[in-house]
C-alpha cells in the first residue's frame, strides 16, 4: 500500500523548479533513498517539470507516495497551450528511462502529459 507522503502544485518557473528540487531531496532522504537514487529521483522530477514545461504547460502536480519503493507522479496541470518538442525532450526521456524504475509516461494531444516512476529504499 502506498501512502501519499507529499503533493504538490506548482508553477513551471525556473525558481518554483528548484525549490522543488530541493523538496525532493529532503525527501528522498526521510525515506531512506540512498544518497545515489535521492540524486537521480532529482534529475528525473526536475526533467519532467521541464518536459512539461516544453509541453507547453503552465504548472504542475508533483505527487511523491511511500511504500516498499518511493513513487513519483509528475503531471501537467490544467491547460495546456503552445508548446513544441525539441531535440532536448528526447535527452530527458532518456535520462529519466536510464534512471528511474517503472517509468510511465502519458500523452495528450501529442504531447507529455503525466510521467510517473519509482526508486527502491534502502534495507
Amino acid at each position: 500500500m502506498m501512502d501519499e507522503l507529499l503533493s504538490l502544485r506548482v508553477a513551471l518557473s525556473p525558481d518554483v523548479m528548484t525549490t522543488v528540487r530541493l523538496a525532493t531531496g529532503g525527501l528522498c532522504s526521510l525515506v531512506s533513498l540512498s544518497y545515489d537514487d535521492g540524486e537521480d529521483c532529482k534529475v528525473c522530477v526536475t526533467e519532467s517539470l521541464l518536459l512539461l514545461l516544453r509541453g507547453g504547460y503552465a504548472s504542475a502536480r508533483v505527487a511523491f507516495a511511500d511504500g516498499d519503493e518511493l513513487s513519483v507522479s509528475v503531471e501537467g496541470d490544467g491547460e495546456r497551450g503552445q508548446g513544441a518538442g525539441c531535440e532536448e525532450d528526447e535527452i530527458a526521456l532518456a535520462l529519466i528511462n536510464a534512471l528511474a524504475r517503472g517509468v510511465v509516461m502519458e500523452r495528450r494531444d501529442g504531447a507529455i502529459a503525466k510521467i510517473t516512476f519509482t526508486f527502491g529504499k534502502q534495507a
